[in-house]
């Protein structure tokens, strides 16, 4: 897995004639994996009940990811990250075991294959659960994948249970509010806009044929279509293709992105052009290239409560404050790691930084970060950490012996 200035993950679970996308782990940008399966796994729960008027769950946004906790019938707490991005729900062998469905008659479950751009392969088994809680919205015998979220919860340095995709709300009304920290279902159809909210509020349509929502973003006089993802943690994930993007900085190498077989380096950079999601303005974006579907991510929907109506396939975004949003310099200390508790491997030293100036390879493992070991620096606290510092001291082992290196903080995108 990486990790560089951010980490986060994708899913994806699209079905075309046979194949589908469904996940990776990325740094700043997403490498889509792809499905060629032989079973067939319903996308949505065959029966959705929220058992009160309103169902509101505490959320707590790591590193631009949407995660919310919630009891099961297993008496746990488990947690959960909500990826809009993503039509299939991905339960971990813990979870799915505890809350399987118990079937008179066991349906005939295959492996879903799960084929990278590099050729790699593994498989993800199909499970169905007999109940599965968020706060008070109780969803019954949902169809999910298993995968073991073991690196991801490092990555992050908290446990991660499943991650829910798109389609489980489709019978209620789901609402991410990121400036409120918290995750809201409730029955459709949607609520009025409150007074004094209008002029900071716009509704879109979206396409939902695929079961993720697209909607229409215009950038400059051009518009295209693009993916609400909240299971990235980036900024607009965009794909060139028939646009005529200008840059005010870049476009250059950024961090890696990783795929089951190997790692490539991402493209970023800023535009000199205002993206429009609606009548919001968002100033001169930081976007990510690439040659997938263009998407929106956590670092542009943490600026919003964002509500989806499924059924009237309508979403509408509000701002809190008004004006346009503005986007922070991508800080880095030009270093991409492989976390693990023990210690963190350099993966990749981002050409063009300081860090390339310095000496530090790839394969080093990285022990302590300014003195304390790196067991105690999860995501969200390094992230934070690269946001302030100027200047981050990493201790690196070799062998028996200890080196600390004082690494430098750039503005990767100014």
């Amino acid at each position: 897995m990486i990790s560089g200035s951010r980490i986060s993950i994708f899913v994806r679970r699209r079905i075309h004639r046979g194949s589908a996308k469904v996940f990776s782990y990325r740094s700043v940008v997403v490498c889509l994996l792809f499905l060629a399966g032989c079973t067939t796994l319903p996308s949505r729960p065959r029966r959705t009940v929220v058992e009160t008027q309103v169902a509101i769950v505490p959320a707590r946004i790591v590193g631009n990811f949407f995660l919310i906790e919630s009891r099961q019938d297993d008496g746990r707490v488990r947690r959960f990250l909500i990826d809009t991005g993503s039509t299939a729900t991905i339960v971990s062998p813990e979870l799915a075991a505890a809350l399987r469905l118990k079937e008179k008659r066991p349906a005939q479950r295959g492996k879903v294959h799960v084929r990278g751009a590099d050729g790699a392969d593994l498989e993800l088994p199909a499970a169905t659960l007999r109940r599965l809680w968020i706060g008070q919205a109780k969803f019954e015998k949902v169809a999910v994948l298993v995968f073991n979220f073991a690196d991801l919860s490092s990555h992050l340095g908290l446990p991660v249970d499943g991650i829910i995709g798109f389609p489980l709300f489709h019978g209620a009304l789901l609402t991410l509010d990121y400036p409120g920290s918290r995750l809201v279902v409730a029955p459709s159809p949607a609520a009025p806009v409150a007074p004094g909210q209008a002029e900071r509020t716009s509704t879109l349509a979206f396409n939902d044929e695929q079961g993720t929502p697209l909607i229409p973003v215009q950038l400059g006089n051009e518009s295209f279509y693009a993916l609400i993802d909240s299971g990235s943690d980036g900024p607009l994930t965009l794909n060139p293709a028939g646009l005529h993007p200008r840059f005010l900085s870049g476009p250059r190498v950024g961090s890696l992105v990783a795929s089951l077989g190997g790692n490539r380096p991402q493209t970023t950079g800023r535009l000199a052009q205002d993206l429009l999601l609606g009548s919001h303005i968002i100033e001169q974006p930081v976007v990510d290239l690439t040659d997938q579907l263009s998407s929106i991510g956590g670092e542009f929907l943490r600026h919003f409560s964002v509500t989806f109506d499924q059924r009237r396939r309508l979403v509408t975004f509000v701002r809190d404050a008004a004006g346009p949003v503005k986007m922070e310099a991508r800080r880095s200390s030009g270093l991409s790691f492989g976390r693990s508790p023990a210690y963190w491997r350099v993966l990749q030293v981002v050409p063009d930084t300081p860090a390339a100036t310095l000496p530090v390879q790839v394969g080093d493992l990285c022990v302590r970060i300014n003195g304390e070991p790196v067991a105690k620096w999860d995501q969200e606290r390094f992230g934070a950490l690269l946001r302030t510092a100027a200047k981050i001291t990493f201790t690196f082992l070799a062998s028996a012996t200890e080196r600390d290196v004082e690494v430098p903080v750039c503005e990767l995108v100014p």
